[in-house]
């Protein structure tokens, strides 16, 4: 449950929602939209210079279908909403986010007075200092922000993370909203590594997350699987597990990810073991062992060819 001060502030009925509520039966396209456009327009509810601003959600009243010139991020403060996206009905409960990619067609059913939602609108350039907190690791988040940084037409038109119990992202959320209700010194390098920690903090709950793209939500499955059994994973249990065509599989991963299984897993085996070297004294044959290298010459070579250095040339430059 959001700070109750803040849903203080967001509960009052606003100017909008006033007139809808006297009888006007449709939203006031002027604060969101150019004239015959159903984009909704960045520069219409950013201050000039910013990157980030938020704004309640306008209850009441059907939102019609839309677009965005900006990647929106809707919190759940308190009640529910419903959202089609694309096509895909997503129901939005208190505690909960979902992402919107710039292209995804949305629309939002009529809310009533505690239904409580936040619109985070954000320029794309705004996620640069979060793509990098990401690091290498593979995600849909990751795939969702290099996708709006491109300026490309993203595969993956929402995200829906049902993290509510999830307190870290609860509280990240809850100081990106008070930052920006209240004048805060460094306030855009804060919410930046804010919204990097929340990135990462969401990475570890991709089981909590339904997503569009049916491809992807299989990717998430797969690096799952592999996060939890890099050590003894192999790609013919994963596919028994997913009930799924062992060599189907295969290709879809290939497809999606330009790569294979096997490159996948062992990208995750190096990483852990540059993580074991930095952070432990176990020595060289232990690591290999624990990270799944029964032969530590082949650990070696894979660790050399993969980092540039050998394993003990690693450890001691860092």
């Amino acid at each position: 449950m959001i700070n109750n001060d803040i849903l203080q502030k967001l509960l009052p009925i606003t100017k909008e929602e006033q007139k809808i509520l006297d009888g006007k039966d449709n939203i006031d396209r002027d604060i969101y939209m150019s004239k015959n456009s159903n984009v909704i327009n960045s520069k219409k509810l950013l201050h000039q210079g910013k990157l980030i601003s938020i704004r309640p959600h306008t209850r009441f009243i059907d939102f019609p279908s839309h677009s965005h010139d900006y990647i929106e991020v809707v919190y759940m403060c308190s009640g529910s909403s419903v959202h089609i996206v694309n096509g895909d009905r997503v129901t939005l409960k208190q505690g909960e986010l979902l992402f919107l990619s710039c292209d995804a067609v949305h629309e939002i059913k009529k809310t009533d007075l505690n239904d409580i939602a936040i619109n985070f609108i954000i320029l794309p350039q705004f996620f640069d200092k979060a793509l990098t907190m990401l690091g290498e690791q593979e995600s849909p988040i990751k795939s969702f922000i290099i996708d709006a940084l491109g300026g490309k037409t993203s595969s993956i038109k929402y995200l829906h993370f049902k993290v509510s119990d999830v307190l870290p992202i609860q509280n990240l959320v809850e100081n990106l909203i008070y930052t920006l209700i209240h004048e805060t010194r460094n306030k855009r390098q804060l919410n930046q590594i804010t919204l990097g920690l929340l990135f990462l903090q969401l990475t570890a709950f991709s089981e909590r997350l339904s997503i569009s793209d049916k491809t992807e939500a299989l990717l998430i499955e797969v690096y799952n699987y592999i996060e939890e059994n890099y050590k003894e994973g192999s790609l013919q249990v994963l596919a028994n597990q997913l009930h799924c065509d062992f060599y189907w599989l295969s290709r879809e991963i290939k497809r999606k990810t330009g790569k294979t299984y096997t490159d996948l897993l062992q990208e995750k085996r190096i990483s852990q073991a540059e993580f074991l070297l930095n952070t432990t004294s176990i020595n060289v044959s232990d690591i290999s062992v624990a990270v799944g290298y029964e032969n530590v010459s082949y650990f070696h070579r894979i660790f050399t060819k993969a980092t540039g250095m050998s394993p003990n040339k690693y450890r001691n430059c860092k």
